[in-house]
């Protein structure tokens, strides 16, 4: 074990630490200033009489001390009272329900899209041109776009039915994610997927993150060097995106997907990529050996699975878990270090 941790600079005070079983957290003595089990008892039951019972404990601590009594100061009340879940804001006020945040797993093209609205500024102040892109989420390869004068759920309908056929999607083959806007949670749009066989998924309210691909998407075409302030015309709009839209799925090298363009991803020629990529690497290597300290180069691999929000997994605190994250990054380290 020395030697291993010399070459891995990782001292061996921390390997055996993280073999030896954890202690247990040490249970804190009850201070000698605390009440005792009758006297909170004692201080609910003064609280659940009816004539406290819907008083705040400002309210029953100013009353008691009124009538000569001192239980407890107002704060244990409010200690005690939280410690059984009485505490709770009394008026009926409008809340907003609590959104779970959608998980959604792509491992295959056409597996799962993702599609947005996004504004393109006009020839005059307020007004504005509307572009509908579908995007595959797997591959990001943009499988459908539009741009109309307007936003509407007739439009949205249109383009959605015309991008499935196009792409020849099955029943019960495809999940479609959207944000909450009018168009994507229309009811055309709901029947329209519906009779596909389409499940729909939706953004939390005000949450931009949970659709951070088409958003992605979007800041990519809005970033280029070519892109205009504004388009004098409809017809500039779609001559922009004739072109955007094939270097972006064509000849964009993508850092989500290993440097691939997502039409390798897309149209399963990833693996073939990455094989042509790999042998350039070995002839590099063969011929000047030198310029590789860490040894043999590898090409970045595209994922093979993309997660819209990934589930949180809690990290595990055995002494089996620690170890055997330990033993990971120690032949990890070895992979890469070429040893």
């Amino acid at each position: 074990m020395r030697p291993i941790c010399a070459a891995l600079g990782v001292s061996r005070a921390t390997y055996y630490r993280r073999r030896r079983p954890q202690r247990a957290t040490p249970c804190r003595r009850p201070s000698r200033l605390a009440l005792s089990a009758e006297e909170r008892a004692t201080v609910l039951a003064v609280l659940h009489e009816p004539r406290f019972v819907d008083l705040a404990p400002a309210e029953v601590y100013a009353t008691l001390l009124d009538d000569g009594r001192y239980l407890c100061s107002e704060r244990t009340m409010y200690r005690l009272l939280a410690e059984h879940a009485e505490v709770r804001e009394r008026r009926d006020q409008l809340r907003h329900p609590v959104y779970a945040a959608p998980e959604l797993l792509a491992r295959r093209p056409n597996e799962l899209w993702s599609w947005d609205i996004t504004k393109l500024l006009g020839p005059a102040k307020w007004t504005y041109f509307y572009l509908y892109v579908m995007l595959d989420v797997f591959s990001r390869y943009v499988v459908g776009w539009m741009v109309a004068h307007r936003e509407g759920a007739t439009l949205a309908e249109q383009f959605i039915r015309e991008t499935c056929a196009r792409q020849g999607i099955e029943r019960d083959q495809l999940t479609i994610h959207a944000d909450r806007g009018s168009a994507m949670t229309s009811k055309p749009v709901a029947f329209l997927l519906a009779d596909l066989r389409v499940t729909k998924t939706h953004s939390r309210p005000h949450v931009s993150n949970d659709n951070p691909f088409s958003e992605a998407q979007f800041k990519t075409l809005k970033y280029r060097p070519d892109f205009p302030v504004r388009f004098g015309s409809i017809q500039d709009v779609r001559a922009h995106c004739h072109v955007f839209f094939p270097w972006y799925n064509n000849e964009h090298h993508h850092s989500g997907l290993g440097l691939l363009t997502p039409a390798d991803v897309h149209h399963s020629l990833a693996e073939q990529r990455v094989a042509a990529r790999a042998a350039v690497l070995a002839t590099a290597y063969a011929t000047y050996p030198e310029r590789f300290p860490a040894g043999l180069p590898h090409p970045p691999a595209h994922p093979s699975e993309v997660w819209i929000n990934p589930p949180k997994r809690p990290p595990s605190s055995s002494p089996l878990a620690h170890a055997a994250a330990f033993a990971y990054r120690v032949v990890d380290r070895l992979r890469v270090g070429g040893k």
